[in-house]
């Protein structure tokens, strides 16, 4: 990936996570025995650089499409990660509610249910940080 992509990865990421989160990224990208940087490197070059810095969907969109896609691979971890990022991205609680209904047809009541329980985690961990203001 060129010197862009990273560069336009780093800034959507930290619009998105904050930019705590981006320099700890950084931070783990830049370092030679940290396990995983290379991961790293690809989500910030390739997923955020690439993929989510295309025009063509709003992030509000792209992240409908992320979220349907993690209720299809029961990714549990993930769908926490990604339900609180379709919030900030402009999701309502509402409109998560009604992905996964739309989820449930395609991808059947066990992945549903692994999904409601993921989105109700988001939920609460996001309620408990608005408490703690």
């Amino acid at each position: 990936m060129d010197g862009t992509s990273r560069e336009k990865g780093l800034a959507i990421f930290g619009e998105i996570f904050g930019e705590d989160m981006a320099r700890v990224t950084r931070e783990h990208m830049a370092s030679s025995t940290a396990f995983g940087a290379k991961q790293s490197e690809w989500t910030i070059d390739f997923a955020f650089g690439e993929v989510w810095s295309r025009d063509a969907l709003s992030r509000k969109a792209r992240s409908c499409a992320v979220i349907g896609m993690l209720i299809a691979q029961r990714a549990y971890d993930e769908l926490v990660y990604h339900t609180r990022t379709g919030m900030k991205n402009g999701l309502s609680r509402r409109e998560v509610e009604e992905i996964f209904y739309t989820a449930i047809p395609y991808c059947g009541f066990p992945a549903a249910q692994n999904a409601k329980k993921a989105m109700l985690q988001a939920f609460a961990e996001m309620d408990g940080e608005t408490d703690a203001d």
